[in-house]
């Protein structure tokens, strides 16, 4: 078997291996993988948080609550409380948001023809290009994260973690 090169994580896990050395409860395994996990994790945050820092046209939240929008489970339109539930954000922060993609019609805020009550959010064909524009520019970005692996090993690293998956969803 081929030794493989190490990382900064395994010099993290031979530290707390020489701590807890004594330790039965200490699995040089699952800390590995999950450091490792976190660490593939934050280098997408940072890698889109710079995106977003030199885009003039659009900020993270502005982008976030665009997707939210175009992926949620109504027909392409949603109150803004739900967008706020979807977004995992207040409400008065949802309204804020909203304020900034309306007034860079991006999305439309109009009141439901059966309820006038109700509130209606909707994105206009340049929100739906602008998003588009982001999501593909962000699935370049974690292609990137992942070119290391082959098809095969991305396909073998989906079933590994589909299987812890599972394993929590049940």
């Amino acid at each position: 078997m081929a030794i493989m090169e190490q990382d900064s994580v395994d010099q993290h896990v031979a530290r707390w291996a020489a701590f807890w050395k004594d330790e039965p409860a200490f699995a040089p395994e699952v800390e590995g993988a999950l450091v490792r996990m976190n660490f593939i994790q934050r280098e997408a945050r940072r890698a889109d948080a710079a995106a977003f820092a030199e885009s003039r046209e659009l900020s993270s939240e502005d982008y976030k609550t665009l997707h939210v929008l175009m992926v949620q489970p109504w027909p392409i339109e949603a109150t803004p409380a739900q967008l706020a539930e979807a977004a995992k954000v207040t409400r008065a922060a949802m309204t804020s948001r909203l304020d900034r993609l309306v007034a860079a019609e991006l999305v439309t805020r109009e009141n439901d023809e059966t309820d006038r009550r109700r509130v209606l959010i909707r994105p206009t064909a340049a929100g739906r290009a602008m998003w588009s524009k982001y999501i593909f520019e962000g699935m370049a970005r974690d292609q990137r994260l992942l070119r290391a692996l082959t098809y095969e090993e991305l396909i073998q690293l989906n079933v590994l973690l589909r299987k812890v998956v599972l394993d929590l969803e049940g």
